[in-house]
């Protein structure tokens, strides 16, 4: 019995890294649909984040099963409590991805971005790939610093959408209102998106050490980039 309520959890964190994967995925095809107008693939974007969801809802049936059935205490309660809160964020991250491919699927077949912010959009959707991608690796390897420096790398990311706005506000802008909604509605998924990412890393600082990543932000040295460079 014990080796089987092991072996539950070892899923349900499987689950997790398989979720981060898909949704670190759909965000750079997304950023490729939006930037190159590629209905096709934003249409692939929309039609694969029913499977986000149904891992998430697998997720969630084999957590509460737990936790009706085995009582977990301790850590092990942690774990549970956690990763349902970490399905959330992922699953959060799978509808931003689609909210990208579903503007790029609406301007069809013009361009949602003008060329003069194709730069700045992909390194934003780089960025988030990457972000997801580090995510995963911290549900993996519980590693808590890896963990704490997420939230110094999303620093990167309100660069790069502060300065969406700075363009914006420019009196040179000439896409009209249109685009500048367009805009202003992409780089808050991004940025949201990126703030999902350094959720699930908290949470992963939690189930650790059972306490806040904000608790623990002052123990670790600062980073100037997302690879720590």
């Amino acid at each position: 019995m014990r080796d089987a309520y092991h072996e539950e959890l070892d899923s349900i964190g499987d689950g997790l890294v398989e979720m981060a994967r898909l949704v670190g995925s759909a965000i750079g095809r997304a950023t490729t649909a939006i930037l190159d107008s590629d209905l096709k693939l934003a249409e692939s974007v929309i039609e694969a984040d029913q499977k986000v969801d149904e891992l998430q809802h697998d997720l969630e049936a084999k957590a509460i099963t737990l936790l009706a059935r085995q009582q977990p205490v301790a850590t092990d309660l942690r774990i549970v409590v956690t990763s349902l809160r970490m399905s959330a964020d992922l699953e959060r991250s799978g509808d931003l991805a689609q909210h990208v491919a579903k503007l790029a699927r609406l301007r069809y077949p013009e361009r949602a971005v003008p060329r003069d912010l194709h730069a700045t959009i992909l390194e934003m959707g780089q960025l988030a790939q990457r972000l997801m991608a580090k995510a995963a690796e911290v549900v993996i390897t519980k590693d808590v610093d890896l963990a704490l420096q997420l939230e110094q790398d999303d620093d990167e990311m309100d660069l790069l959408h502060r300065t969406l706005f700075q363009h914006l506000l420019d009196d040179r802008w000439k896409h009209g209102i249109e685009t500048a909604v367009d805009v202003t509605l992409l780089g808050r998924y991004y940025e949201r998106y990126a703030d999902h990412a350094v959720a699930v890393a908290k949470r992963v600082v939690y189930l650790v050490t059972g306490e806040h990543a904000d608790e623990l932000q002052g123990d670790i040295p600062p980073v100037t980039g997302v690879d720590g460079v």
